[in-house]
Order: structure tokens, then sequence, then C-alpha cells
């Protein structure tokens, strides 16, 4: 699991960087104001879970538990759920995506808090 969350991680965040630019060079000039703010704001908290699945897949090297599985699967979860969301609304203008939003969000509280339970049931 640990070498699984960090590629995960690491793919995340490379995606992250190449949607952020794509949002602020490439649909600078076609989106509405509003709908780039909800592009950049899906790849930002990418990048921040991207960070976290790699959290989650170093403490892994030396700490085993099912809490860590479940806050990396919840931080993967939101992603797709909550910045996925995000990026088709921002681009396709559908506005009941905007309800799978807080689905994605509520994954990502599920894995913080998955994270500090794990952090302190930690086990070698």
């Amino acid at each position: 699991m640990p070498r699984l969350m960090c590629l995960l991680g690491a793919l995340f965040g490379l995606l992250s960087v190449a949607l952020g630019a794509f949002g602020a060079h490439g649909l600078k000039s076609v989106l509405a104001d509003d709908m780039l703010a909800t592009f950049e704001t899906g790849a930002r908290y990418q990048m921040y879970h991207a960070l976290a699945l790699i959290t989650v897949g170093w403490i892994g090297r030396t700490a085993r538990g099912v809490w860590l599985s479940w806050a990396g699967w919840s931080f993967v979860a939101g992603i797709v759920l909550f910045s996925g969301s995000l990026y088709l609304l921002a681009l396709t203008g559908t506005r009941w995506l905007g309800a799978v939003t807080p689905l994605g969000g509520v994954a990502f509280l599920v894995g913080w808090a998955a994270l500090a339970i794990g952090l302190c049931k930690e086990q070698r």
C-alpha cells in the first residue's frame, strides 16, 4: 500500500500541475471568471490531497493499520469526486455536478480523520 499511495499521490500531483497550467493559460480567455476560479479550486485541492497521499504512503512505510488505508482511499475518492466535479462543472456548466462536490469534501474529511486516528493507533 505505501508504494501505491505514493505513486497515486505523484500522479495526482502531476495532473494537478498540468490542469492548473491548462486552466491558467488555456481557459483564461474561454471561461467566465467564476468558472475559472472553480477550476482552479479543483486543481488546488487536488494538489493538497496529492501531497496527503504521499504522506500516507510515507507513513505507511513504517506503520501499518486499516486507518491509513482508509485515509489514502478516502483522499483518492475525494480527489475524483471533489476536484473532478469542479473540473466538469467549470468546463461544461452542468450545475447538477455541484451536488457531487460536497461528497468529495466529505471524503476528504474522512481521510483526514482516518489519518489522525491511524497516527494515534500506529502499529509497527
